[in-house]
């Protein structure tokens, strides 16, 4: 059942990369993989209706042995932590296909690529052992350091370049830490149940640790790690920023609970008050160097640093609300920040700037781009965590659930998504109000087919932020049993002694 949420995209991938025919017209690559991942996102949603929120453990559980002398087994399963992450991967892997260009260059390239990294991402989330989960988590480099440095801008083989070298830094970083686990544990296999990291000593729990807080943290990246990040999304095209911002960062943040919280809760209280206080300086880092930008795609990148704060702050405080917080930040940020980048690519193939000194006017009826400016207005409102707004819902809750355990870092994040109100007024001003100048005829016309992902994400927002019930009840029981798995310091204290 949950292979196919891995297999159908790959499968795909390789027959549309590899078709023997070389004639195929773009439009005809791109329907053809609009109908997959729109497959994939219905299979997502079936499993989402059937899924057990009363389970705190993994539910449609997948086995197969692979090579036992390895310990590499095919082991799947879906809990509260990756259900929303699935549905997030596939639903903005159909949005990032249909906001494409029909006249894309290299087509079969380009959409086999996307669909290789929607099946590896998918495999990430679904993995329940060590191994399989960094083979697929390592699938998705190749795809996006090509789909950066081939199809991105002027600095586009920079760019990539430079995301190829963090994440693969990533990826050795995480790999030593998990041979470490399972050599250390003396498991003979990298099934997540068989590693029994309460058995290492505290000293040791600790250096792995630390490897799982570096090794994700570049990928979700927090400071100093991020400088990959602002290159990378700008330089990427804007659906394929909506994959980097959306899905790739959520790996990371993922990883960290998963593997951070969830395998080491002894020592995890340890480190929770570093982690926040690293995310309070990430969320303020992010809004502050926000509203410096010019570009306006730089500062949307820029404002992904600090909500990513946001998440490590709830991550580290390990309360059940502050995990549900943390999940629903997950979420949200990235339909959000998919979004923005819509709309931002919108306005750079209309208008041809990005530049806020050379943007105003866009709200004009007539000549400007109305639709596209409320949509922007309503992005920037959601990132903002205006309520009624899924952003909202998301920050709220995440600080609520903090504040009892970090008040001082859950209040400097209080004050970073103030700072983000700050400079999405700042870009909201600049470029949908003011007058038109007279030297700009008309705008060319946006059509229907580039406004419907920007509305179905729209009302997707709305949606969550009035009903936040669909958001938070599929990660409740099982960050619960998480937080239940965490003994108290006293403890922790106690046993180590």
């Amino acid at each position: 059942m949950l292979s196919v949420l891995i297999w159908l995209p790959i499968v795909a991938a390789i027959i549309i990369g590899f078709y023997p025919s070389k004639d195929i017209p773009a439009h005809r690559i791109r329907l053809a993989s609009l109908i997959i991942t729109g497959l994939v996102l219905l299979w997502n949603i079936v499993i989402l209706l059937k899924f057990d929120i009363s389970k705190p453990g993994m539910q449609f559980t997948e086995y197969l042995p692979w090579n036992e002398t390895l310990g590499l087994s095919y082991q799947l399963g879906v809990d509260g932590l990756s259900i929303l992450m699935l549905v997030l991967n596939s639903f903005l892997t159909w949005i990032a296909i249909y906001s494409s260009s029909k006249d894309t260059e290299r087509p079969r390239l380009f959409y086999s690529l996307i669909l290789l990294v929607c099946g590896g991402v998918a495999g990430a989330f679904l993995s329940e052992n060590l191994l399989l989960f960094f083979l697929f988590y390592e699938l998705e480099l190749i795809p996006f350091y090509l789909l950066i440095s081939i199809w991105g801008g002027e600095k586009r083989a920079y760019a990539g370049m430079k995301f190829l070298i963090y994440t693969a830094i990533s990826g050795a970083l995480i790999l030593a830490t998990f041979l470490g686990m399972v050599w250390l544990t003396g498991s003979r296999s990298f099934a997540f149940d068989a590693v029994a990291t309460q058995n290492i000593s505290a000293g040791m729990q600790l250096v792995l640790l630390a490897g799982i807080v570096l090794g994700f943290g570049i990928k979700i990246p927090l400071i100093p790690f991020h400088t990959w990040l602002p290159d990378a999304y700008v330089e990427a095209s804007a659906p394929i920023a909506i994959l980097l911002g959306g899905i790739l960062a959520k790996l990371g943040t993922y990883g960290l609970l998963r593997f951070g919280l969830g395998m080491f809760p002894q020592t995890w209280h340890i480190i929770a008050p570093t982690l926040a206080i690293w995310g309070a300086i990430s969320a303020i880092y992010g809004a502050v160097v926000a509203i410096a930008q010019k570009d306006i795609k730089r500062m949307v990148a820029y404002s992904s640093i600090g909500h990513m704060g946001y998440m490590l702050l709830a991550a580290a405080a390990a309360t059940p609300l502050a995990l549900v917080g943390a999940v629903a930040q997950m979420f949200s940020h990235g339909i959000i920040l998919a979004i923005l980048f819509h709309l931002v690519g919108i306005i750079e193939t209309k208008v041809g700037t990005r530049e806020l000194d050379k943007l105003n006017g866009l709200m004009s009826p007539i000549r400007g781009l109305p639709l596209i400016s409320a949509l922007l207005v309503l992005g920037g409102m959601a990132s903002a965590g205006i309520p009624g707004l899924t952003g909202f819902i998301a920050e709220f809750i995440s600080f609520q659930g903090s504040f009892s355990t970090f008040p001082i870092p859950t209040l400097l994040c209080v004050v970073a998504s103030g700072l983000t109100a700050v400079y999405f007024v700042i870009l909201l001003n600049r470029t949908c109000f003011g007058k038109l100048q007279n030297n700009l005829a008309y705008y060319p016309r946006v059509l229907w087919n580039e406004k419907v992902p920007a509305l179905i994400l729209a009302s997707l927002i709305i949606f969550l932020g009035v009903q936040p019930v669909w958001l938070v009840r599929w990660s409740e029981t099982t960050t619960t049993a998480m937080v239940a798995a965490i003994p108290t310091p006293e403890k922790t204290v106690i046993a180590l002694k």
